[in-house]
């Protein structure tokens, strides 16, 4: 059986996209058709741009997306997944992939939902952290003491957990989390808090436009951030994805689910190889590899 993972915010890079849109016809449909859908040329950011304009959260996220979904649909007849899941923003591309969601319906929920994130992110100037080589349990409960806003946000893979809160309440827990025994905590140069309840704003604008939004039921199930558990209905699917912005990815719980239902090979596609590389810590064993 073969699954295929789709990556989140942080595996962009400039000039992505650019080879798909220069040897594919199919893709260099899709992506033309973005642009009208966007109503301004990402793909001038995604191929020639700076880092910085790839970084702003309105443009990385439908960028991420895009390179995802048009590397699957140019795959052809050879893109069989028996079930998919996606990192954060990529259980969007997981689901157009699986065709739970059209691609311009996807495009446009991505679109809304980085414009939320981002108006949620400059109201209210947060971040995030990754703390590596302590044991969830033990990060949960130094959070559970501390009075700022932090919590739990990205459950990646034993012994690597992300947080999320204010400046503040990051500061602590990195400090309380290292004398706990972390063998590193990392700020991240990210926009804000997500996957916090400091994106409360985020969901409730993202929350009209998912239920305005058509779903079908996937040719395959998929393996939602927020329980890691498989669903394959098209209304639990989207009351799962209202509720991811404030909720943990808990991605650990996916791999494990993934990997006990069957997988043999796990196949990344879009930018990057952290996701197979989350699945080889898990088990060194596993057949990881890039579409």
């Amino acid at each position: 059986m073969k699954a295929y993972v789709f990556p989140g915010q942080g595996a962009q890079f400039v000039g992505m996209g650019k080879s798909l849109y220069k040897s594919s016809a199919v893709a260099k449909a899709l992506f033309d058709k973005a642009n009208e859908i966007l109503k301004f040329n990402i793909t001038d950011i995604m191929f020639e741009g700076t880092d910085e304009e790839l970084r702003k959260t309105k443009v990385t996220q439908p960028a991420i997306f895009l390179h995802s979904v048009i590397l699957a649909k140019t795959l052809g007849e050879s893109f069989a997944p028996d079930m998919v899941a996606g990192h954060s923003l990529g259980e969007f591309s997981a689901l157009v992939a699986n065709q739970s969601l059209s691609f311009e319906d996807g495009l446009k929920l991505v679109s809304a939902r980085a414009q939320a994130m981002q108006k949620a992110c400059e109201a209210e100037p947060s971040t995030m952290a990754a703390i590596i080589g302590l044991d969830d349990k033990v990060v949960e409960d130094v959070l559970s003491n501390i009075s700022e806003i932090v919590v739990p946000a990205n459950f990646n893979c034993p012994g690597q957990l992300v947080i999320s809160g204010s400046h503040e309440g990051i500061k602590i827990a990195c400090e309380q989390l290292t004398a706990a025994g972390a063998k590193r905590a990392i700020p991240l140069k990210v926009g804000g808090a997500f996957h916090s309840p400091l994106m409360e704003p985020a969901r409730v604008e993202l929350a009209n436009a998912i239920n305005n939004t058509k779903f079908g039921d996937g040719i395959c199930p998929i393996y939602q951030n927020v329980t890691g558990q498989s669903v394959n209905d098209a209304e639990i699917i989207k009351t799962n994805l209202i509720s991811q912005l404030t909720s943990p990815v808990r991605w650990s719980q996916i791999m494990k689910n993934i990997v006990t239902d069957g997988a043999k090979t796990i196949i990344e596609v879009g930018p990057g190889k952290v996701l197979q590389g989350l699945f080889k810590k898990l088990d060194r064993n596993i057949e990881a590899m890039s579409a």
